[in-house]
């Protein structure tokens, strides 16, 4: 598909929508105005964050990180409108795509029934540069747990034991893939939302040096990505990679 020919993704069907990421901030560099974008169409949106980002702040210990950059993320959540988030306590930095982290994750998507699950690249190669590790593997993580959710002979103790029948997602979509094959259309109020939802990060950002302006970043991602739509196209966009399961 030629790069100015990416076709606007078709979400009038969607009721459900669960993002897996591997920490808070990690939705709100693009991903979270898709989130206010579905909020806003009455679709439920559920965040899991697979650790607290703990480790994420050179300055202070994790014990204190930790309380801290979720207590942003839920900011950052209200910011788009969602309601369901969800952190659990893997280690941050180091999280690895094991048989446990598909488990928790497959857990959640047995619980939301969603029809879309959002999740971060795998690659190591980005646009943004060499990817992290624990993107890596909750991306990849999550691709295993998609199928994982729909497979009643995987992990059976999520249905003999806590009663979570099986559920087969129908998309699988990938912001700031490096090889996007989908626009998710964010213009007006989703993109000012999702600036918001990023400034509630203000303590995390201010570690990373305190030169990150939201709404800069943001515009420029969504104008850039806008540019790659077939006529007519939106005015600020999410790039996605769109993966059809099942």
């Amino acid at each position: 598909m030629a790069p100015s020919d990416l076709p606007i993704f078709d979400d009038s069907e969607v009721q459900r929508v669960l993002c897996v990421v591997a920490h808070p901030d990690d939705m709100e560099y693009g991903g979270s105005a898709a989130a206010a974008r579905w909020t806003a169409l009455g679709i439920k949106v559920s965040y899991l964050l697979l650790t607290a980002g703990e480790a994420g702040m050179r300055s202070r210990p994790p014990a204190e990180v930790g309380p801290l950059r979720a207590e942003e993320q839920r900011a950052a959540c209200t910011a788009v409108g969602v309601e369901d988030l969800t952190i659990l306590d893997l280690p941050d930095g180091t999280v690895e795509a094991t048989l446990q982290t598909r488990r928790h994750i497959a857990r959640q998507i047995r619980t939301a029934r969603p029809e879309v699950v959002v999740t971060q690249p795998w690659e190591l190669h980005v646009g943004w540069g060499l990817n992290q590790a624990d993107h890596r593997a909750a991306g990849l993580a999550t691709v295993d747990a998609v199928r994982d959710a729909d497979n009643p002979w995987v992990f059976r103790e999520l249905l003999t034991e806590e009663g979570l029948e099986p559920w087969g997602a129908s998309w699988l979509l990938v912001p700031n893939s490096p090889e996007p094959d989908h626009l998710i259309d964010v213009s007006g109020e989703p993109l000012q939302q999702a600036v918001r939802s990023l400034e509630a990060h203000a303590q995390y950002l201010a570690e990373l040096g305190g030169d990150v302006d939201p709404r800069a970043m943001l515009e420029e991602i969504t104008t850039e990505a806008a540019k790659a739509g077939r006529p007519p196209q939106a005015e600020s966009a999410l790039a996605v990679r769109a993966y059809r399961m099942g």
